[in-house]
């Protein structure tokens, strides 16, 4: 079940959603908008392997914007800072900023129960495009969840993405292979 906007209250009134900034006016009937943050990064070599740190460079939209090209991908991230500690938190982009052919992520829309963290969106797009610092440019909904959980996100020792962060973050795939055993755990 999707909750409502009442609902969404609720649970930032009752400190299980932390919205940071929050404003009113973001809070639609069954979402809350978010908007990218200045900080954007891209990788350094054309070429990523997965089981290698794959290095980024950090840089800062212009407030005149920065136009995005296809075929590379962009490293963007919120200007809100969440915490979700009893829903399952769901990033998507909005229509406005698809209909601009943007997408704001590859396959990572979904957080976990015990996500504390801005978001870091993986952007791409299908024709040349302007964007702008503090531009809303998703979503959130929050589902919730039937049942207990027994290690929320930011309480796993192996949980990749738990260190706060203004600025996005690279993938951490290369995490997830043990060079030890020659194998991905």
């Amino acid at each position: 079940m999707i909750l409502s906007d009442k609902q969404i209250l609720d649970a930032i009134e009752e400190g299980t959603i932390v919205i940071s900034p929050y404003n009113r006016i973001n809070l639609g009937s069954n979402s809350y908008d978010v908007h990218l943050a200045e900080a954007l990064a891209v990788y350094t070599h054309a070429v990523l392997d997965s089981r290698a740190h794959n290095q980024i460079e950090h840089f800062t939209i212009p407030e005149e914007g920065f136009v995005l090209h296809p075929e590379l991908l962009y490293l963007g991230v919120t200007e809100e800072y969440t915490e979700t500690h009893k829903h399952v938190p769901f990033l998507e982009g909005k229509s406005s900023v698809g209909r601009l052919g943007i997408d704001i992520h590859a396959t990572a829309g979904k957080g976990d129960v015990g996500f504390s963290n801005t978001w870091t969106l993986e952007i791409s797009v299908k024709q040349p495009v302007r964007i702008y610092a503090g531009m809303p440019i998703g979503q959130l909904i929050y589902f919730e969840v039937t049942g207990e959980c027994l290690v929320p996100y930011n309480l796993k020792a192996n949980a990749k993405y738990n260190t706060r962060t203004t600025r996005p973050v690279e993938s951490m795939m290369f995490k997830n292979y043990d060079n030890e055993k020659g194998g991905w755990k």
